[in-house]
């Protein structure tokens, strides 16, 4: 498997003006961020990616078009952001022929909260259908995993591999990374905090900042692997300001629009 760790922007979806998957804008997205920007992976099909509005059909060829674009020359990871475990399983058999090496999957989070049983349960029986290595996405506020909860899942629970941390809270994250060990691999969603996450051990990251500012990421994050920490925290503080001046709600356009006026 190839190695999951660095910057993986949470890629944008386009779509033409019928509303139709751009599948040659993907293309073009994923050769961007790789040649230029230098990331180390790329994740489709999350929330920034507007993963929760995609049918099976357009995950499918969105995933589809991004491993194609990316030519195994960093890995792909693909979304699952859906409501139930059979929904997830479907979308999993749909993609099983193509060349991902890790699943993005949320919990189970329309209104109800299953018990932590159950919550195992359903990332077992995910990661036992893909036979791909799953991640959690641990981003819904009322389906919420403790630090506790995903170590657990993440120890016993063969194929699940880690887990992106979010919410914006850097106390669970360093919870989290306590109980975990290395155990599990985790990855920061707490864009405003990156630099101090990766101080703590962070694996990488998989926050929408990145998709805005894909290389200022990535050279901060090779600052702190070169213990140059006055580089990255410079380089907090400008994507500090670039995330304090990003309205937050609906943020997929507000990610498309600090792209659009990057060109």
């Amino acid at each position: 498997m190839q190695e999951l760790r660095g910057i993986m922007p949470p890629l944008a979806t386009p779509f033409d003006n019928k509303e139709e998957l751009n599948e040659a804008a993907v293309k073009a997205e994923v050769n961007y961020m790789i040649e230029q920007a230098g990331v180390h992976g790329v994740v489709v099909g999350g929330s920034t990616g507007e993963g929760h509005t995609l049918t099976t059909d357009e995950l499918r060829r969105l995933v589809g078009a991004a491993c194609d674009a990316a030519a195994g020359r960093v890995p792909v990871i693909a979304g699952l952001i859906v409501d139930s475990t059979r929904q997830a399983v479907e979308r999993v058999r749909a993609m099983a022929d193509l060349p991902v090496v890790a699943l993005q999957v949320t919990p189970v989070h329309y209104l109800f909260k299953p018990n932590d049983e159950m919550m195992q349960r359903h990332f077992a029986t995910i990661a036992d259908a893909a036979g791909t290595p799953v991640m959690i996405y641990n981003v819904v506020p009322w389906s919420y995993c403790s630090p506790a909860l995903l170590t657990k899942i993440i120890t016993e629970v063969d194929g699940v591999i880690g887990v992106k941390q979010s919410a914006g809270d850097l106390k669970l994250l360093a919870d989290l990374m306590l109980l975990l060990g290395d155990r599990g691999i985790v990855f920061s969603a707490v864009d405003a905090l990156l630099y101090p996450s990766y101080t703590l051990g962070a694996h990488g990251a998989i926050a929408a900042i990145l998709t805005a500012a894909p290389k200022l990421c990535v050279d901060q994050w090779q600052a702190v692997q070169q213990g140059d920490h006055a580089t990255a925290l410079a380089i907090h503080q400008t994507l500090l300001r670039i995330w304090n001046a990003m309205p937050h709600d609906n943020l997929p356009a507000n990610i498309k629009t600090a792209m659009r006026l990057q060109g």
